[in-house]
């Protein structure tokens, strides 16, 4: 519905206006509460079209619902692509790099990485085939 109010708050809140204002004057109450509404909206569409005209023909497009700056930054930078925002923000894509550190530290060759990078790879991030029993694993000062 609107305003997170549901089918039952609304039947609860039509038993409470029976209750408060009886089913004779009802009506009337509800008359007078939708003119009223309807005064309302047209005092902001005057003011709207006012704000339009004074600001002259160069915002005849401008809606203010651009003022929220979530719809403005959407509208601005999300929906048209001027800036090349697609290209940096994927330039920020480090998931080739992570899967080369994680093939790294599990002792897997990269599928991307040549040969050469693998005998770059620290002896810590090189995994031996198994440990001997008993043998503690290797420990490392500096990860510590």
């Amino acid at each position: 519905m609107f305003f997170d109010i549901g089918p039952l708050e609304i039947v609860a809140l039509a038993i409470l206006a029976v209750l408060v204002f009886g089913p004779d004057k009802l009506p009337k109450v509800i008359q007078d509460v939708s003119s009223f509404i309807r005064k309302v909206r047209a005092f902001s569409d005057s003011a709207k079209e006012d704000i339009r005209k004074e600001l002259g023909p160069e915002f005849k497009d401008f809606e203010f619902e651009d003022l929220n700056p979530k719809t403005f930054v959407r509208k601005q930078l999300m929906d048209n692509d001027e800036l090349g925002l697609k290209d940096i923000r994927n330039g920020f894509d480090f998931r080739e790099e992570a899967a080369t550190l994680t093939d790294a530290v599990h002792g897997r060759d990269s599928s991307s990485g040549s040969s050469s990078a693998s005998s770059d790879t620290p002896d810590m991030l090189r995994k031996r085939d198994r440990l001997d029993p008993g043998e503690p694993p290797p420990y490392d000062s500096d990860a510590t």
